[in-house]
């Protein structure tokens, strides 16, 4: 890590930049945190209390249960009366109509007859007749009486002592002075004149209601601030779980006010602004490199995002347990593809986010920040498949064994583990079993390059390799040494060994095309670049680099490696026909671009690195004699050249790391080029 200054090393763009990355993800992770800030307990009866010890935080009264209310309305409900309004004007209305139509229809029965049905016909509109008894029906069978009001005066009546129109009717024709007659008034139908004298009041009977529910008080007692409501292992019996939920039900009602709501908007946004920030901080002080490639900060951030994410719509939504999501897959691919210092950052900044939404925090940040350590540290090199595997094993079996040891410190009681938490801790491991195929869509969608794919691109029977093998076989023998000499270099110097060791595989595809041009294919002989023009000689070399892009285009090869392609000559020169050109024409004009590579020059540590040992292995093919003179006089020069000609300008390796560099060129090809002892022979 290089010293970082603030005065040279930020700009106000790049602190713009920083700023507005860190105010969007705290503004997305903001907008679906949970706006609900009451707990929201599992409690059950008998259970233990497996949360942190509850204490009231302010008065509040203790609800009586849905069921004891609804109780305790039906008991009050016994005594609910419901007024009518008596109407003395139907009654003489009815009666005078029903006087002249039995005159009508029937003037021979005699005003006897009219007598006999009058009467019973007066005494039933003096009970009164309701229009309906739908107010009554719910409470049928409990309510005995109601009010009825005449003219100023209320006076309380059974119901059984007022008729609905149907029952005065049945009333009248089952009188008994009027059996005799009984047919006769069934075909009078004398319902016509029995209308209702008795009117449901509606304000004052619903009043009258409303006044006899509020007065069954809905709290049975009062639990004063800072009352210790249920400590933790304690049993949850019907009281505690009644105290529970009232507590609940206060904290909704004080939650729905404006101020309440703005109050958690600003310190849920406050608490994320501090923790992204924190992050942002750690990247720009320990990893500012990370900024110049827009895929890292782009990755990074979005794994942060889908996780806090992803945990608040399950705590808003109540889905499921927040143990099922796999918060370790954040480290782990971050470990993958960056380095394991900002895993670990990153896995902290989601799990303090997200253990602030949650009503057990503290255990929810230990078993978290133990599975991704254990993450990290399983991953310290990968190298195969089957470390992802058993990264997820052990991840799932170190949560489990992290929430156990929680449990048994504040219990110690096998009896009350809650066996739903490892089954969810589990279900995450399954996922995490997920994390290949996932690791390949992070490949492709940011660009990065696994372990795993150089591992998969450096096989000798990819197609690529066994056709370079077949048709240019001393380029691959040239390739396979190159790699192994960056690969040494890359471990020492802190660069990506696999990565530096795969691209050198394919830095050299290009010469398949025209293998027979290239000195290490030919096998004595004349050479094809007699043929040509030193111009043309110089072509033709510089085109394997063009011809390599394009093979790498064709089967898809990863953009570090096209990368390392296009920069293993830099913008250097095809040398051996330009010096050729420039010493057999020195008065004429040269244009130095046809005798030049393409490009770029190197930009990372291991396409410089890659440049060097390309250069060194091919050159020390010249020797005349290999000792070790020879050889560092050779390396020396090559690379000391290489930083004369600013190839390395552009690219984060330091004079330190390119000494390191030639050291081992020349141990290594020491190694390669040793002399074998004379075996001394039999003398007869």
């Amino acid at each position: 890590m290089s010293k970082f200054d603030i005065k040279t090393d930020l700009t106000w763009r790049d602190i713009a930049l920083r700023v507005a990355l860190v105010l969007c993800t705290v503004a997305v992770i903001v907008w679906f945190m949970p706006r609900d800030n009451k707990p929201n307990f599992k409690m059950e009866v008998d259970k233990v209390w497996l949360y942190s010890d509850l204490t009231a935080t302010f008065d509040f009264p203790v609800y009586k249960s849905d069921s004891v209310v609804k109780h305790e309305r039906e008991q009050v409900m016994r005594d609910f009366e419901p007024y009518y309004i008596y109407s003395a004007s139907v009654a003489e209305q009815q009666r005078t109509a029903l006087s002249h139509f039995i005159w009508q229809k029937h003037p021979e029965l005699g005003s006897d007859f009219l007598r006999l049905v009058l009467t019973p016909f007066d005494m039933l509109y003096e009970k009164g007749i309701v229009d309906t008894k739908k107010p009554l029906e719910l409470e049928t069978d409990t309510m005995k009486n109601l009010r009825r009001i005449d003219d100023r005066e209320v006076s309380v009546i059974n119901i059984s002592q007022v008729y609905t129109p149907r029952e005065a009717y049945e009333e009248l024709l089952n009188t008994p002075s009027l059996q005799i007659y009984h047919t006769l008034l069934a075909q009078l139908d004398l319902n016509e004149f029995l209308l209702p004298n008795l009117t449901y009041d509606e304000d004052r009977s619903e009043a009258a209601r409303l006044e006899l529910l509020n007065s069954i008080p809905l709290a049975s007692g009062v639990v004063q601030s800072g009352q210790k409501i249920v400590n933790q292992g304690e049993v949850v019996t019907p009281e505690i779980l009644q105290v529970i939920e009232s507590y609940q039900k206060e904290l909704e009602r004080r939650d729905q006010s404006n101020s309440t709501f703005a109050s958690m908007i600003i310190g849920e946004a406050l608490f994320v602004l501090i923790i992204i920030s924190m992050f942002t901080i750690y990247l720009t002080l320990y990893r500012k490199d990370f900024f110049e490639h827009t895929r890292h900060i782009a990755m990074m951030y979005t794994l942060v995002i889908l996780a806090t994410v992803l945990a608040s719509l399950m705590v808003d939504h109540s889905l499921l347990h927040v143990y099922i999501l796999p918060f370790a897959i954040v480290p782990i691919f971050i470990r993958v593809f960056m380095d394991s210092r900002t895993a670990v950052m990153a896995h902290a900044a989601v799990v303090l986010i997200c253990a602030s939404i949650l009503q057990r925090p503290l255990e929810f940040i230990a078993v978290q920040l133990a599975a991704g350590l254990t993450a990290v540290f399983s991953l310290r090199e990968l190298s195969s498949r089957s470390q992802l595997f058993w990264t997820a094993i052990v991840t799932t079996m170190m949560a489990m064994l992290t929430n156990l040891s929680i449990f048994l410190i504040r219990h110690n009681d096998f009896s009350s583990i809650d066996g739903g938490e490892y089954v969810f801790l589990a279900i995450s491991g399954i996922v995490l079993f997920c994390s290949y195929p996932m690791l390949y869509l992070i490949e492709k969608f940011f660009g990065f390059i696994s372990d795993i794919t150089l591992i998969e691109l450096s096989d000798m029977n990819k197609v690529l390799l066994r056709r370079m093998s077949e048709v240019a076989p001393g380029t691959f023998q040239h390739s396979i040494q190159v790699g192994n000499l960056a690969a040494e270099i890359a471990r020492k110097i802190g660069g990506n060994p696999q990565l530096v060791r795969t691209g050198a595989l394919y830095h050299d595809i290009g010469k398949m095309q025209n293998p027979i041009y290239f000195t290490e294919n030919q096998s004595g002989g004349i050479s094809p670049h007699s043929q040509l023009t030193y111009i043309e000689s110089a072509q033709m070399i510089i085109s394997h680099v063009t011809e390599g892009l394009k093979l790498a285009d064709e089967n898809n090869l990863p953009v570090q490696i096209r990368d390392l392609i296009a920069t293993h000559h830099g913008q250097g020169k095809a040398k051996y026909f330009y010096i050729k050109y420039k010493n057999e024409f020195p008065d004429q004009p040269v244009d130095d671009l046809l005798f030049t590579y393409p490009g770029p020059n190197p930009f990372t540590k291991e396409q410089a690195i890659l440049m060097m040992a390309d250069a060194v292995e091919a050159a020390s093919r010249s020797l005349p004699d290999y000792t070790e003179q020879t050889i560092r006089q050779l390396v020396n020069k090559l690379i000391d050249g290489m930083v004369d000609d600013g190839f390395f300008h552009e690219c984060p390796i330091t004079f330190r790391d390119i000494q390191y560099a030639k050291t081992v060129l020349i141990e290594k090809l020491k190694t390669i080029y040793h002399t074998r002892i004379s075996y001394p022979e039999m003398r007869k």
